[in-house]
């Protein structure tokens, strides 16, 4: 499926400027790169979990969006855009709406990983046809920065935090996308705010699928990730680099890695590059990022295999 940006450039922004999301903010680059993947013209209704996101576009009586937003509950957005979708079917059935439509979750990793994860897989094992968005910036950022299942072994949070007991996080992360892959839906796919190509053409494939899709979007926060706020798609970048992040697709039980990397950077450039990393490289911690790196070496071999190409 190819892909020219002169198709792009021209579409309607849907997610207008102005909101009161951070500079630098990764969510807001994913959801208008997702946003890009939907016909011009073509009706959107999305729903999001309290995050972030959701407060800082949609704080009555101001509104970012230029589609049909609903915001949920912290833990229930699968679940409202499951009922959206049937009711949708519904109306459609009975020739009450005509307009195809388009349905879509947007939340973050503890709306997802976490608090929102069983009205996550009731809307993967249903088979609702709408696309479940994770934007992963590894914490609860709008909460105050507090560990999910998605931070990383080691990582600093508020309640991950380091000192003479501590050295951050001390569970390595939960494989999110494998999980919703397990639920043998049509598609599902792990992408990067900073391959903008890539994405765009994950989210075509995930709109277009004949039943429910996920994709896993890194979307770094320079406020809960300690880095400079114009850093963000370069820091995106190296977690892919490191390998720490792969690019990958599963379209109907097929893995495919959709962004080869054919040397993989240490996962300490990907480290150093972020302040809440920064304890690690205390000489009592290093252990810590050698566990890292295997953790991340073994996961991209499974993956590596998985996708049927040659382990490194």
């Amino acid at each position: 499926m190819a892909l020219k940006l002169s198709e792009l450039i021209n579409k309607t922004d849907r997610l207008a400027g102005g909101h009161r999301l951070c500079p630098g903010c990764g969510a807001s680059i994913a959801v208008r790169q997702i946003l890009l993947a939907v016909p011009e013209g073509a009706h959107v209704v999305a729903t999001g979990a309290t995050s972030c996101l959701a407060v800082s576009t949609a704080i009555y009586p101001y509104n970012s969006w230029r589609i049909s937003f609903i915001h949920s509950a912290f833990e229930n957005a699968g679940a409202t855009i499951s009922g959206i979708e049937t009711a949708y079917r519904a109306l459609k059935k009975q020739g009450e709406i005509s307009k195809e439509t388009y349905f879509v979750v947007f939340a973050g990793d503890g709306g997802t990983y976490d608090i929102g994860f069983q009205a996550l897989s009731g809307m993967l094992e249903r088979g609702h046809r709408a696309l479940y968005v994770c934007y992963n910036n590894e914490a609860y950022m709008n909460t105050g920065i507090q560990r999910s299942g998605a931070t990383q072994l080691g990582t600093w949070t508020t309640t991950s935090p380091y000192g003479e007991k501590s050295y951050g996080k001390t569970e390595n992360r939960k494989d999110l996308t494998a999980i919703a892959a397990a639920h043998n839906v049509p598609y599902v796919a792990q992408a990067s705010v900073h391959n903008w190509r890539d994405t765009v053409l994950k989210a075509k494939k995930a709109f277009s699928a004949d039943g429910a899709s996920l994709i896993n979007i890194l979307a770094p926060c320079q406020r809960g990730w300690r880095h400079p706020m114009e850093k963000t798609i370069e820091i995106a970048k190296l977690a892919t680099e490191t390998g720490i992040w792969p690019l990958y697709e599963v379209e109907e039980g097929e893995w495919r890695l959709t962004s080869k990397v054919r040397t993989r950077k240490p996962i300490r450039e990907y480290l150093q590059a972020q302040g809440r990393f920064s304890h690690l490289f205390k000489p009592e911690n290093q252990d810590v990022i050698d566990r890292l790196q295997a953790f991340v070496d073994k996961q991209y071999r499974q993956l590596l295999l998985r996708c049927g190409e040659k382990p490194e």
